[in-house]
């Protein structure tokens, strides 16, 4: 080829072309990569090293993280009730099939929300308990629908400026105290001790839990944000535990083996579909020897049937698939009357031994962990309980209250675990309790119901604080170690969770948060801000925090605190130790007067 001129054009090596340019996009993407990390490291540092820290705490000699002093925006009225996880506004996202998108679906970072979150106009501290279960302020929870459309069933009702709370469901529209009656006339063991935790799944406003706080056993409610707005708040407001959760695809945040009850009262799960994962899951969380408790649809189909919109023939069907899959799982019927049936899961392994290989179910095979349970996708397999735990089935595990000192078998599946460490815990946090009564006067009183260890090991502040008139959910990091089962062996409850992200619970749930060293941590994996503000998110206002940190991060904490509007004030931990300090932060009660979307 040749220039118009007629000069020759010289052709490139194409040999040579490929490699200089395959060499030169590598070096340009490896300089863009270590650009990257420069410009955000250099921001990094100079976030913490270009603002004046806070006065470090007296007689230590450490290093604090230093942080500018911030304030806080308010969230918009329209977000009063904001769950970041399971928020309406995204569920378009999501398939409605197993009703995914009910589901956890947490908001990457960029889409998180840097605000407060607003109470309602009118909001008052909520009623204290044991009135607060049966009345709350409408104001607080101002959700009319669940009104309406349960008025016929008394689940609660509308007089003046209160909601009240009859004790009705849609199974016990008479109340929840006759209808545990026949319960406890069914299965014998609600009577002495030997059943203490139990889960309510489809919980309603959690009436059946809160009627059994009275009769020594500890429940979850469980239920999804739904269509009935806001039953997982009503039942908090109430003073009953529960939290947010729905059995979908994946595994819910409890290890194995832990409840010695499970309770579903026309819940409208369907437990027989997509090869029967979900009374699978049951099963799994569920004791050796422990009862599934089930009423409405198909039980007493042949008196009911004709209110269910179905025919006798489909109900027959259903109740004989039911039998069919509860006795694959080696259940067996307990007892029976009217509209309640009770199903015992097996005490021991002979059942499961004696299964065949091509059985449906299957038995799960070691690649899947019993106890992994944060966002562990569910299989249609048998979990089938290690036989080496012989006392932690229900007839073998200490009857409450004994249960809660007793040293819990499964103690030794962790390092170090063992009596001794065990006892210390409890000791610890006798003295640490006891400190922090000193601190906040109201705790051990009825102004503080709702109560959540942040990053518990064994459940030690819950065991301390059993005679009070409070009840402790246990969050154990989905990052550490897995202490949990050994917090449900004592008779207490709680949850997996990583504090990377939102908690599972409506704005304003807790009277108290407690911490003990979740910064240091979990600093490595996100930053403090955001999990300050899913703090003040959950936190009741004029609700407290305990913070037990290290030094180098109280200054930090304080810091941030303030933008939130709380005030805090630092104190001694009861040992001496320098190394540590413990901050006492309360949140202030403020109304918004923003009223637009943000």
């Amino acid at each position: 080829m040749n220039h118009k001129d007629g000069k020759p054009i010289t052709q490139p090596d194409k040999k040579r072309i490929v490699p200089m340019a395959i060499i030169f996009v590598v070096l340009c993407g490896f300089s863009f990569y270590m650009g990257g990390i420069f410009c955000s490291e250099k921001s990094r540092f100079a976030f913490i090293n270009s603002h004046k820290s806070l006065e470090s705490p007296k007689g230590s000699s450490a290093a604090s993280l230093q942080v500018k002093s911030t304030s806080f925006p308010e969230c918009s009225s329209d977000y009063q009730d904001y769950t970041p996880c399971t928020d309406p506004r995204r569920w378009r996202k999501y398939s409605s099939y197993r009703l995914t998108l009910l589901e956890r679906h947490c908001p990457p970072i960029f889409e998180r929300k840097e605000c407060l979150v607003p109470p309602p106009d009118g909001y008052k501290p909520p009623i204290r308990w044991p009135k607060s279960r049966d009345e709350c302020w409408y104001r607080n929870v101002p959700y009319d629908w669940i009104n309406k459309q349960k008025s016929n069933q008394h689940w609660l009702k509308k007089e003046g400026q209160k909601f009240l709370f009859p004790g009705g469901g849609t199974m016990f529209p008479n109340g929840v105290g006759e209808y545990i009656d026949l319960m406890r006339d069914l299965i014998p063991e609600m009577k002495d001790g030997s059943i203490r935790t139990a889960i309510d799944t489809g919980c309603g406003v959690a009436s059946w839990g809160g009627d059994l706080l009275d009769r020594g056993i500890l429940t979850v409610s469980l239920a999804p944000r739904d269509n009935h707005e806001a039953q997982v708040q009503f039942a908090l407001e109430r003073g009953i535990p529960a939290i947010l959760g729905v059995i979908s695809t994946q595994r819910l945040p409890f290890p194995s083996n832990s409840f010695d009850m499970a309770h579903c009262s026309r819940c409208l799960i369907p437990w027989t579909e997509f090869g029967g994962v979900y009374l699978l899951e049951i099963h799994r969380i569920l004791r050796p020897g422990g009862f599934w408790v089930l009423s409405g649809p198909p039980i007493n189909y042949e008196r009911r049937w004709r209110g269910w919109n179905t025919t006798i023939e489909e109900q027959r069907s259903d109740y004989e698939k039911l039998q069919e899959l509860l006795t694959s799982l080696c259940f067996k019927m307990y007892n029976k009357k009217d509209d309640i049936a009770v199903w015992q899961k097996s005490p021991d392994n002979n059942c499961y031994d004696k299964l065949a290989r091509d059985t449906f179910p299957p038995k799960c095979d070691d690649s899947l962990e019993p106890d992994s349970a944060w966002y562990t996708p569910l299989r249609a397999c048998i979990v089938v309980p290690d036989p080496k735990f012989k006392k932690s089935g229900l007839t073998s595990i200490s009857k409450w209250p004994d249960r809660l000192h007793a040293t819990p078998e499964r103690i030794s599946m962790f390092h170090g675990g063992s009596a001794s460490s065990f006892k210390r815990g409890d000791s610890k946090w006798k003295k640490h309790v006891a400190h922090y009564k000193k601190l906040i006067p109201d705790l051990g009183t009825n102004k503080i119901r709702n109560v959540m260890d942040m990053n518990t090991v064994y459940g030690g502040l819950a065991a301390a604080l059993t005679n009070d008139p409070v009840w402790v959910m246990n969050v154990v990091s989905s990052y550490a170690t897995n202490t949990l089962p050994v917090v449900y062996d004592r008779g207490l409850i709680g949850t997996f969770h990583d504090w990377c992200e939102p908690f599972s619970t409506y704005p304003r749930t807790y009277d108290l948060l407690h911490l003990d060293g979740l910064f240091a941590a979990e600093s490595h994996r996100c930053e403090m801000k955001y999990v300050l503000l899913e703090m003040d998110r959950i936190l009741r206002p004029t609700g407290y925090a305990i913070i037990r940190e290290s030094n180098y991060f109280v200054d930090a904490i304080a810091a941030i605190a303030k933008g939130m509007r709380w005030g805090c004030r630092k104190e001694k931990v009861v040992n001496g130790n320098e190394t540590e300090k413990i901050m006492i932060c309360q949140k202030k009660l403020w109304y918004t007067s923003n009223k637009s979307s943000r």
